[in-house]
């Protein structure tokens, strides 16, 4: 209790430790700017003095144990820009107060139990860049002051959540907005054309409610996937979004109706009838013929593809269109018929365990979908022959760009990268009921689109771990900590494998950043991002040695010590938040 005495002290940062019981009193820290106590085990509620520190710019309380409900008095918090009160199990309804706060930058109070609907007020942040508020017990509508004089929030989550009502057409007007999650909730009526005008907008998800209508095509909607819809009552659209065609508005009458059942409907049943006697005899005709027989994976983008049409697509297999060879196989990449272009991973079936990678990648990857997964769109398999038909990634792979004389990732794209091979993980780990682990993860597994997103690939050696649903806790926990991907972060950092010939028994890559923390980053980190004295450089060291830290944390040596992937996703986003908010204001 007596750390409140410490009157001129600045900052506070006592994040992840295993600390335990109330935060003390702090109120006579008159001076404190930022208070950090995150990943932590506190209880408790939180205290009103913490009103009295007028000077509180940072505070940030996530990832604890603490409960009831938020203090009345959060408006006194005048200069506070960034509230990270996210993972812990407060209550109650929000305190009107709280959306006074006009100047807040980032609003975290995800995975909580917050309750009653979200009030008008919360358009009264109009600085705001980051709202997260998913994972509660919100009721109500969707508030229509969310709109255009909003025009900085870049991230906004309501997921999983009780929301009902419509989305507002005023969503339309947040124009600098990236990522929208209204998954999982209770929202009816259709979704708004206005939405088109969201140019920046990359990732979209209103799966899991009741929307009906016609899915808008214009501007972001291009390129969303069927992912962003799943799972509505009524939504209808283009046949790539797997749902069923819009019905023409127009009507004849009754009249028609009935012509239609009365002489069209016959004619094609007695044709469709004729079209399945003729198959049901092709089958039978060639039930013996192995070259052609496929297994295609039961997911919802499946098509059949022949071996005979992935030997036309790929000219033979040819070494001109060879694109990649790994472990079990090689990669090859094809043009189908109708000009769609393919990935073709051949198992190479005369190495010991390629049956077993091969069975491994379909039993991981035929149940799960999301959009930084690499999706798999068909198989061909026989006794002879083995193949996956995936996503061509015409980026290729961050390894590529990393160790290229003529290609570079800026700042922004490594952490773009960061985060989307962080969400995918977040999603094997706790998002199936069986967890996934991918034992494998590193560049030359992560595949890049055409708009630089990153995919995770390659399952040939992945892990389900079988999750105790009476303790929500997952047998083996230690394996669902992101050891594998704070080496990838190092990596992508520095330029520099594990196996570089500049680390011995004494000196390994994790020792090696973690020296560079103590003297100088910039010795360590890939020259190409970093110069001394161009523009951004404090905030790009500020932001390098946050991921540095994070790095570091993923790949403690104690399982406990390690960070869970929720964890990680948040933490980089901040840190991206923080970074293009340093950046602006230098």
């Amino acid at each position: 209790m007596e750390i409140g005495k410490l009157s001129r002290l600045i900052a506070l940062y006592l994040a992840n430790n295993d600390l335990v019981g109330p935060i003390p009193s702090l109120g006579r820290l008159q001076q404190l700017e930022g208070l950090s106590l995150y990943g932590n085990k506190l209880q408790g509620s939180i205290p009103n003095d913490l009103c009295e520190l007028k000077m509180l710019y940072n505070l940030s309380l996530h990832s604890n144990l603490l409960d009831g409900s938020l203090p009345a008095c959060f408006d006194n918090l005048t200069s506070l820009r960034y509230l990270s009160l996210g993972s812990n199990k407060l209550s109650s309804n929000f305190p009107s107060t709280l959306w006074r706060l006009s100047n807040m930058l980032q609003v975290d109070l995800s995975s909580n139990f917050f309750s009653g609907p979200l009030p008008l007020d919360v358009g009264n942040l109009k600085v705001v860049i980051s709202m997260d508020i998913s994972r509660n017990r919100l009721s109500g509508n969707l508030p229509s002051t969310i709109n255009g004089d909003l025009n900085g929030l870049t991230y906004l989550s309501f997921a999983e959540n009780a929301l009902q009502g419509h989305i507002p057409e005023s969503f339309g007007q947040l124009t600098s907005l990236e990522f929208l999650d209204l998954s999982r909730n209770n929202i009816s009526g259709v979704i708004p054309k206005s939405m088109e005008a969201l140019s920046h907008l990359k990732y979209l998800n209103v799966s899991f409610n009741r929307l009906e209508g016609q899915i808008p095509t214009g501007g972001p909607f291009r390129n969303l996937s069927a992912e962003s819809f799943e799972w509505n009552k009524a939504l209808c659209g283009v046949p790539q979004l797997q749902v069923p065609p819009c019905e023409d508005s127009s009507h004849h009458g009754p009249k028609v109706s009935v012509l239609v059942l009365k002489y069209i409907f016959p004619v094609i049943a007695a044709i469709l009838l004729a079209i399945l006697v003729i198959i049901l005899v092709r089958r039978h005709k060639w039930k013996g013929n192995k070259q052609n027989r496929e297994t295609p994976l039961p997911l919802a983008t499946w098509r059949r593809i022949s071996y005979h049409q992935l030997r036309v697509a790929t000219d033979g297999f040819s070494e001109s269109s060879l694109i990649g060879a790994g472990n079990f196989g090689s990669v090859y990449k094809a043009t189908l018929s109708d000009a769609i272009t393919v990935a073709v991973k051949v198992f190479n079936l005369h190495i010991d365990g390629a049956f077993r990678s091969f069975d491994s990648k379909c039993e991981v990857m035929r149940s799960i979908r999301h959009r930084n997964l690499l999706k798999i769109i068909s198989s061909c398999s026989n006794e002879d022959f083995k193949a996956l038909v995936l996503e061509f990634m015409p980026n290729g792979s961050p390894e590529k760009w990393l160790y290229s004389r003529t290609s570079t990732l800026n700042i922004l794209q490594k952490l773009d990268i960061m985060i989307d091979v962080a969400s995918a993980l977040e999603h094997l780990h706790h998002g199936l009921q069986t967890p996934v682990i991918h034992c494998d993860l590193k560049p030359a597994n992560v595949l890049l689109d055409e708009d630089m997103v990153a995919h995770v690939s390659d399952f040939g050696i992945a892990l389900r771990r079988r999750r105790n649903h009476e303790t929500n806790h997952d047998n083996g926990n230690h394996w669902l900590h992101g050891t594998s991907f704070g080496i990838l972060l190092m990596e992508i950092l520095t330029r520099k494998k594990l196996t570089d010939e500049m680390f011995t028994s004494e000196m390994s890559l994790k020792h090696f950043l973690k020296e560079s923390l103590f003297h100088s980053v910039t010795k360590v980190i890939d020259a190409t991002i970093l110069q001394e004295g161009e523009v951004h450089y404090t905030a790009k060291i500020n932001c390098i040695s946050s991921v540095i830290e994070l790095a570091l944390d993923c790949s403690a040596e104690l399982p406990s010590g390690r960070k869970n992937m929720v964890d990680v996703v948040a933490e980089l986003k901040k840190i991206k938040t923080r970074y293009l908010k340093d950046a602006r204001t230098r």
